[in-house]
């Protein structure tokens, strides 16, 4: 006689293990990265009993017939999917940005107007005055993308050309699609251009229709990927860069409010947005789109000394320019200082050293060119509202 599998509370009586379906796609590295963020926190809060199937991108995925669990966590992308959710009236959390319809559930997804900022002013940090944006039609997600990337470039006072098709399935393109078309559009918008697409198959048609149309990436065209993708991106024949979706901690995130949905708890929002945690830069977009050389030299100094307590004089001698040259040069054409790029470089270094890495505090100080702790307090303080520890496990989700 089979019996349920059983767990001991804190007060030592027996209950029943959840069981949780999970239904993402597993063939992407954002779909891999929620089942990841799902397990880290069953092992923590579990233990959970998780079903999961490989699935590819786009696919049609519905429950096995006859499943009988206890909650679900699935990118609900599709009518019946979402209709036989609602008809199994167990806790649900959806992890997609799709909204269908007359079917709500609570959600965790990422944070798209964050992802459009932050790709916009990593290419107004480049110098770039020229942008695109490679767009999907009859996608809501994508055009919030958009949106969010076109607003904040339209405040530094440059517009945004879109070039937008209807995909085959989902978000995911038709492989006979019009490249050429494409690279001639690129062709005719001004050199340098900067662009962003919603995911990583996007931004590989952009790369392809440069090739053909013989428009040069980074120098002529710097792509920038919505999403990063461990084979689409970084296997690419140039390297694209990514924008690092949070996708384990989505995962975690959604297990937490599944568990609670579980517990009977009522939520304290029916929607939570996760921020992109950086760009993954790479070849595709590893470029300056400044043509005063010295400036050039000041700011890859500057970059590639982030983990060092430099000082404008500095860069100054390095680039060859007095310190008031190399001033006047950073206002005219980057609109800061020198002093202001230094801080934002080791920020960044900063933030980067506190997301991916479990390094104590004091030595993100010292490798991020703080020099200490204190300071390294002060600054995160002074900029984001919050200490670097309350920024780490905020960005962990732990």
């Amino acid at each position: 006689m089979k019996t349920s599998p059983v767990r001991r509370s804190a007060r030592g009586k027996p209950e029943r293990i959840p069981r949780i379906g999970v239904l993402v796609e597993t063939s992407t590295t954002w779909g891999r990265g929620v089942v990841s963020g799902i397990q880290r926190y069953a092992e923590i809060h579990g233990p959970w009993l998780t079903f999961i199937e490989p699935h590819g991108a786009e696919e049609r995925v519905m429950l096995p017939s006859g499943w009988r669990g206890d909650g679900v966590i699935a990118r609900v992308a599709h009518s019946p999917l979402a209709a036989e959710l609602q008809a199994m009236n167990i806790p649900v959390v959806n992890v997609s940005a799709i909204q269908l319809p007359g079917k709500t559930f609570p959600c965790v997804t990422t944070d798209l107007t964050a992802s459009g900022k932050l790709a916009a002013s990593y290419f107004l940090d480049r110098g770039f005055r020229s942008f695109g944006y490679f767009s999907l039609l009859g996608l809501h997600y994508v055009t919030s993308h958009q949106q969010a990337f076109a607003e904040k470039l339209k405040e530094a006072g440059y517009p945004c050309a879109v070039y937008s098709v209807r995909p085959r399935r989902g978000a995911e393109l038709d492989w006979n699609h019009d490249l050429a078309e494409l690279g001639k559009w690129l062709d005719s918008l001004p050199k340098p251009v900067a662009m962003l697409s919603w995911n990583a198959t996007s931004s590989r048609e952009v790369l392809f229709a440069c090739q053909l149309a013989g428009l040069l990436v980074p120098e002529e065209v710097s792509i920038l990927s919505g999403s990063d993708d461990d084979l689409l991106c970084a296997k690419a024949h140039i390297p694209i860069s990514g924008i690092q979706v949070p996708a384990e901690q989505i995962g975690y995130r959604a297990a937490e409010l599944l568990d609670g949905l579980m517990r009977r708890q009522k939520p304290k929002s029916q929607t939570v947005l996760v921020t992109p945690s950086g760009i993954s830069g790479r070849r595709s977009s590893d470029t300056l789109a400044i043509s005063d050389k010295a400036l050039v030299k000041a700011i890859n100094f500057i970059r590639n000394n982030a983990d060092k307590p430099i000082q404008v004089l500095d860069v100054s001698t390095y680039s060859g320019l007095s310190r008031r040259a190399l001033e006047r040069r950073f206002e005219a054409v980057l609109g800061r200082s020198p002093a202001s790029e230094i801080r934002r470089a080791h920020m960044e270094r900063a933030k980067e050293l506190l997301t991916n890495s479990d390094m104590p505090v004091p030595d993100v100080a010292e490798k991020s060119g703080f020099g200490s702790p204190e300071y390294l307090s002060f600054m995160f303080r002074r900029e984001l509202g919050k200490t670097p520890l309350k920024f780490r496990r905020a960005g962990r989700s732990r």
